[in-house]
């Protein structure tokens, strides 16, 4: 009897052991294929000519990267901007403010959000937000900030709705589901006597979230923002449909622009040439290492707030 559970232990470390191998020789072979294909973008363009040039040309086989770098940054920061307040005051609802008999039913609704096919929300982005952003939104916002010197420039051009504006409003909508859970799961981690003592001394609900709560949950929430920008960055089909793929540095919120993935999305069947298509699997490399080390960074700040 003793033998067979030791046996049974032997072979469920084996089994466990074998699937964490497995998945590591995947994404090191992932790795080495992108690095074969991309063997002669980089040789032919380098690293640092690669990442600053900002032609990309098929026709006469001038590749850089430099616009679509600056597109996916731009969209991931200000995507970022719009939905880490709404995340967090989301998060800070469901644990601290909402009835009790509603606080499931809005955490799942919350949860389901991400689990949204990104192409729906493309959709949506296209023939619903694009059409109010053209029309009302972006057109107010021009007149509001025209008087205002910086803000006025961020705001000029055609108001079509097609742009980084409109990209950025879709991406932050599907990055709210992920900051907002993983904020409100650490937030719910607060020690019950460190709330009940601040309250006992005499704080308001308001001085115990902000004084009590959010310190001891900052790792999580740094860790949440992090890995919601790995998931930004990857995003593909929702930020297609209303980013334009113009291969030009945006001067305006109202330009349209090209990022990594939407370019590999709308380009890779377009290749005809040997150096077209090592270019692109170039970019796609550029891709892994970032959202890579992105996300080590996001594991890094997790582990350390574990730790304390």
């Amino acid at each position: 009897m003793e033998n067979s559970k030791k046996a049974f232990d032997n072979l469920f470390k084996f089994i466990t052991f074998a699937g964490t191998i497995t998945l590591f020789l995947t994404v090191l072979g992932i790795f080495i294929s992108l690095v074969v294909e991309s063997k002669q973008a980089i040789g032919s363009f380098g690293i640092i000519k690669f990442l600053t040039t900002t032609t990309w040309d098929p026709v006469k086989e001038i590749f850089g990267s430099a616009t679509m770098l600056s597109g996916t940054v731009i969209i991931t920061l200000i995507a970022l901007l719009m939905a880490v307040p709404v995340a967090i005051g989301i998060a800070i609802f469901l644990v601290e403010l909402c009835p009790d008999f509603l606080k499931g039913a809005f955490g799942t609704t919350i949860e389901m959000l991400a689990s949204i096919p990104s192409i729906i929300y493309g959709m949506w982005g296209l023939f619903t937000v694009a059409p109010i952003m053209g029309n009302y939104i972006e057109p107010f916002l021009q007149r509001f900030f025209a008087p205002i010197p910086f803000f006025s420039i961020l705001f000029r051009g055609t108001p079509l709705g097609i742009d980084i504006l409109t990209a950025s409003l879709v991406l932050s909508i599907m990055l709210i589901p992920f900051i907002a859970s993983i904020t409100r799961d650490t937030l719910n981690l607060t020690p019950v006597v460190l709330k009940e003592s601040a309250y006992g001394m005499g704080a308001t609900k308001w001085e115990v979230i902000k004084d009590i709560m959010l310190p001891h949950a900052k790792y999580g929430i740094y860790g949440s923002i992090v890995i919601a920008m790995g998931r930004a960055l990857g995003e593909t089909m929702a930020v297609a449909f209303v980013l334009g793929n113009n291969h030009k540095i945006p001067s305006s919120l109202l330009d349209a622009a090209a990022t990594i993935t939407v370019t590999l999305a709308n380009e890779f069947t377009e290749a005809d040439s040997d150096l077209y298509l090592s270019s692109l699997f170039y970019l796609a490399l550029i891709l892994f290492v970032l959202s890579f080390f992105i996300l080590a960074i996001a594991k890094y700040i997790l582990r350390r707030g574990s730790a304390k």
